[in-house]
């Protein structure tokens, strides 16, 4: 990866001294050296004495009744401690994230390919798994309804109906139309988050009848309360614990681990530990929505938009899960991060029989940034113009309102993000037909030629919300203590990989001018912090940890502001001394606190929202952050190969809190952005997946990543985030998708409406 050193580009703020700390410092990962050494202990790690093994029977087919379940056999085996059906559930049989419509065990109905219907303890591993397959069920095996359109007209697939949510939304004159009118017809695949390490878990059993759950969780309040509710327990016989977090994107966020492992550890009255083989991590957890979006939009022959008319169509999958927020991002953002005085849109989310979706980054939002993209270059194609220069046209501002009639009070610079990657300058093309200067499409043996590569530029801008939305109560709690010299953060908040322990101790290192901060690890006899998703915890957590400390620093230093007759603001705190306002005072933290301890703790919870009305209307957003990407891609029009040349960023920060987190959460959104565009889809003909493993599941490797150019990044802080930081990992995931397409149709002139880009839809066929 590439940096610019440029005007609210990434700098490298190194302190003087052997360790960088504090606000704007590139503070290192106290985990980093244990991670690649390979000696962090990750939830596949965890062992207790005595520990039995859990194995889960699934499902074989997506839709199907259960008309017998016969566990004897497997029962009887030698080894075997026990094996439970939802017949064993005591106490709820359902559980879910929002809606609770999906059952531990299938008892009666199989709605996807792989749902659980039994689970096994055994005490070897092998032993669990030969258990699971010598149980016999019995299935009358249905159609399955796997064509998200044809969900309407079905037979309902659950209790609740197949339509889980519709949102209209109605935005200005329906009757507006514009001189240029333009259609597409978009397709998103089904992304799965692919986790580093599968799921796994240990449960212990408690002696007063609770149990203890070590799982790589990334909301372990909200999988106690789900846990706890399906044991027949109270919350607080329920303890989660987390563990090493192998990188999350939304598969965390269910459980299909906690549940099981707690039933069999009660059961037996032995530990019991569960490490999914990387099929069942694919069969497991939710994937991001597949989508099919139909799109009209009106401008006039100036190139300003004039209307978007669009119908968004997301298949759940089996169960509700993340849709319903999943769908309202889609429906609010359907117009992009631009200026549309009429906008008229129709969102649904069905159940079908496919895999269930759920939260993956960037939910709803990269599925119509693709569309809304696609749409944009169509009508600069129309209108003779440069795709930038139409983008630029029809930019969103602060003070502008967005379609759901919210106005954007945050700063949004799209203009100045767009400008910023469009005046970049462009890699260099290689020089003369010498074949050793061309890294072919298809990689470093590509079979192509290079009379046969095309180069093509894109652009995209993107959007998210930052935090829930629609009324979800966003709150964190946490507590700040220090003594000997050393503080200590207590937080539930979830270190998934994003660098919120990181954060929290530069925050303290900033209040407090203390430079040894641990950050202890997350459970549930802490406050509850909320899940790390939605780009959260840098706005909520960090500001909790960022109120506790400025209450600790208080305690600090009023007494020695009163000793002096002066208030506790005309004191700071820098490189562990205080000094005062005139240089007369000047000590150390250490020497004031003189062993004292302090401690305090505080919350932090952003501004309400509303749910979205009957017409889609209402200020449903906390915050918002804003991209633009451009893509160049060469193409081998013959084969269809594409490689990514490069992607030139600019990004809309707030405030750059650690330059090296932020360069890399960058890079990381951007290549998974880039696997979303152009390899992964995970196929499910009927509802069966296929080859649910990483060979026939492709992820983008070092070989794919492309060279990413961090152009600017705009720091205009926003007044209510803590710093007045905006988080950086999930817009660039939903950006460059858009751009990678818009720059493979600059290159082919093909319409290129589906992601991943197929190979066929790349390949330019020579006039006949």
């Amino acid at each position: 990866m590439s940096v610019v050193d440029g005007p609210g580009a990434v700098t490298e703020t190194l302190a003087e001294g052997p360790s960088p700390h504090g606000i704007g410092m590139s503070v290192p990962s106290t985990e980093a050296l244990a991670k690649t050494q390979g000696t962090y202990p990750y939830a596949a790690d965890l062992w207790a004495e005595g520990l039995l093994w859990a194995a889960v029977l699934r499902s074989p087919h997506p839709h199907a009744r259960i008309t017998r379940i016969d566990t004897a056999e497997a029962a009887a085996m030698p080894g075997v401690r026990a094996v439970l059906t939802h017949e064993d559930v005591p106490g709820d049989a359902m559980h879910g994230r929002g809606v609770a419509d999906r059952p531990v065990f299938a008892g009666d109905l199989v709605r996807h390919h792989g749902e659980p219907i039994a689970a096994v303890a055994a005490d070897h591993p092998d032993t669990a798994r030969l258990a699971a397959a010598a149980i016999l069920v019995e299935y009358e095996v249905l159609e399955p309804v796997t064509d998200p359109e044809k969900a309407f007209a079905a037979q309902p697939l659950h209790p609740d109906g197949n339509l889980i949510r519709h949102i209209p939304l109605r935005f200005g004159d329906p009757e507006a139309v514009g001189e240029i009118v333009v259609e597409g017809l978009y397709r998103v695949g089904r992304q799965d988050p692919a986790p580093i390490g599968a799921e796994a878990g240990l449960a212990v059993p408690r002696p007063d009848g609770g149990v203890e759950l070590y799982v790589a969780s990334t909301d372990p309040h909200a999988d106690r309360d789900v846990a706890a509710a399906c044991f027949g327990l109270e919350p607080d016989r329920v303890k989660v614990v987390v563990t090493g977090v192998p990188g999350a994107m939304g598969d965390r966020e269910d459980a299909g681990v906690q549940v099981p492992l707690g039933l069999l550890a009660l059961r037996t009255g032995c530990p019991v530990k569960f490490v999914a083989t990387r099929e069942e991590s694919f069969l497991g957890h939710a994937h991001r929505h597949p989508t099919l979006l139909r799109y009209r939009h009106h401008a006039d022959a100036e190139g300003r938009l004039v209307k978007v008319e669009a119908q968004i169509l997301l298949d759940a999958g089996a169960y509700a899960d993340a849709s319903s927020d999943a769908l309202a991002a889609a429906v609010a953002f359907a117009a992009g991060p631009y200026v549309v005085p009429h906008v008229f849109v129709e969102g649904w989310a069905v159940r079908t029989n496919n895999p269930p979706s759920g939260h993956v980054r960037g939910e709803g939002a990269l599925q119509v940034c693709a569309a809304y993209e696609g749409q944009m270059d169509k009508l600069a194609t129309r209108l003779g113009l440069e795709p930038a220069e139409l983008r630029m046209r029809n930019v969103l501002s602060t003070g502008d309102l967005l379609p759901t009639g919210q106005t954007v009070t945050c700063p949004a610079p799209v203009g100045e993000l767009l400008k910023a990657v469009r005046d970049a300058d462009l890699p260099p093309l290689p020089d003369g037909d010498d074949e050793s200067q061309w890294l072919l499409p298809g990689g470093v043996c590509g079979a192509g030629e290079p009379g046969a590569v095309r180069r093509g530029v894109g652009y995209a801008l993107g959007m998210i919300h930052v935090l829930g939305a629609e009324g979800a109560d966003e709150v964190s709690t946490a507590t700040v203590r220090v003594h000997d010299g050393r503080a200590t953060v207590i937080c539930a908040a979830v270190e998934a990989g994003q660098g919120f322990t990181t954060l929290a101790r530069q925050i303290v290192q900033e209040v407090l001018g203390v430079e040894d901060v641990r950050v202890l690890p997350s459970d549930t006899d802490q406050p509850p912090a909320g899940p790390a998703a939605r780009s959260r915890h840098t706005w909520v957590s960090g500001g909790a940890v960022e109120r506790a400390a400025k209450m600790v620093r208080t305690q600090l230093l009023q007494p020695l502001a009163a000793k002096f007759g002066m208030s506790v603001e005309l004191l700071t705190i820098a490189d562990g001394k205080i000094t005062s306002y005139d240089g007369v005072l000047s000590t150390t933290v250490a020497e004031t606190l003189d062993g004292k301890e302090l401690w305090a703790t505080a919350q932090c919870r952003p501004h309400p929202t509303d749910r979205l009305d009957e017409n889609g209307q209402g200020d449903a957003f906390v915050g918002l952050t804003f991209c633009a990407v451009r893509a160049v891609v060469d193409v081998d029009i013959e084969l269809g190969a594409v490689r990514v040349v490069e992607l030139a960023v600019a990004q809309d920060v707030g405030r750059v809190l650690n330059p090296r987190q932020v360069a890399a959460r960058i890079e990381a959104g951007v290549t998974q952005g880039v696997g979303m565009a152009l390899m992964e889809d995970l196929r499910a003909p009927r509802g069966i997946v296929k080859r649910p493993n990483l060979t026939g599941y492709p992820l983008p490797t070092a070989l794919d990543a492309p060279d990413v150019r961090i152009v600017r990044l705009v720091e205009e802080r926003d007044v209510l985030a803590p710093f007045g930081a905006k988080a950086v990992s999930a817009v660039p995931v939903v950006t460059s998708p858009a751009a990678v397409a818009a720059a493979v149709r600059a290159a082919t002139g093909r319409p290129v409406n589906r992601l991943p880009i197929r190979p066929q839809a790349a390949i330019v066929k020579p006039p006949t």
